[in-house]
């Protein structure tokens, strides 16, 4: 399916950058940020995954993410151009984001109810986590204004996944976390 013979091409010395479906945009377009705000989020998972090896079942999950991470951004980077194209795009299905609910929820079972937020703290996994879903939210963020932007589309299930993304990120943080007894719980006006 992907073949790179060739790391560097030059190609985009002037600032452009070839989408999926071959035209060229902007490094800085909006559909460019979203699919590299999602590659970013990618990497902090992968980072996160530096800390998991020892929880496996969360390990592996994280790995599902990552590989479907890598699909949200192939259909971000194919723009849906309102005609049938020659091949078939790589896209986020449905079955995607329930099952990324389905490991909410089982992760989710083994938490205590919360009664105040939480620090993006606790043990390395839950911290890299943490900044997993928060550069998800901003992956996020940059595809509801693309999907906001005339002529621009953003499918119903890529916005769905993106969004379940970072409540799975927040659920898997407390697991890791040691099921949520290690949470650090924020205690407002604790400093004042």
């Amino acid at each position: 399916m992907v073949r790179l013979n060739k790391i560097y091409t030059r190609t985009g010395d002037n600032g452009t950058t070839g989408l999926v479906s071959g035209p060229r945009r902007l490094k800085n377009d909006l559909r460019v940020e979203a699919y590299g705000a999602v590659d970013e989020a990618n990497a902090f998972v992968g980072l996160a995954r530096q800390h998991t090896s020892d929880i496996p079942e969360l390990d592996t999950m994280l790995m599902r993410v990552q590989n479907d991470l890598f699909d949200l951004g192939a259909d971000l980077a194919t723009p849906d151009m309102g005609e049938k194209p020659e091949y078939e795009p790589l896209r986020i299905v449905s079955a995607q984001v329930e099952r990324l609910e389905g490991e909410i929820d089982r992760l989710n079972a083994d938490l205590e109810p919360l009664r105040s937020f939480v620090l993006p703290a606790g043990s390395a996994a839950s911290a890299a986590l943490h900044v997993a879903r928060t550069v998800a939210r901003r992956a996020e963020r940059q595809m509801v204004a693309l999907n906001d932007t005339e002529s621009e589309i953003v499918s119903r299930e890529a916005l769905a996944y993106i969004n379940r993304l970072s409540d799975f990120l927040f659920v898997a943080a407390r697991w890791a976390n040691e099921k949520g007894h290690a949470d650090v719980l924020w205690v407002p006006g604790k400093n004042r």
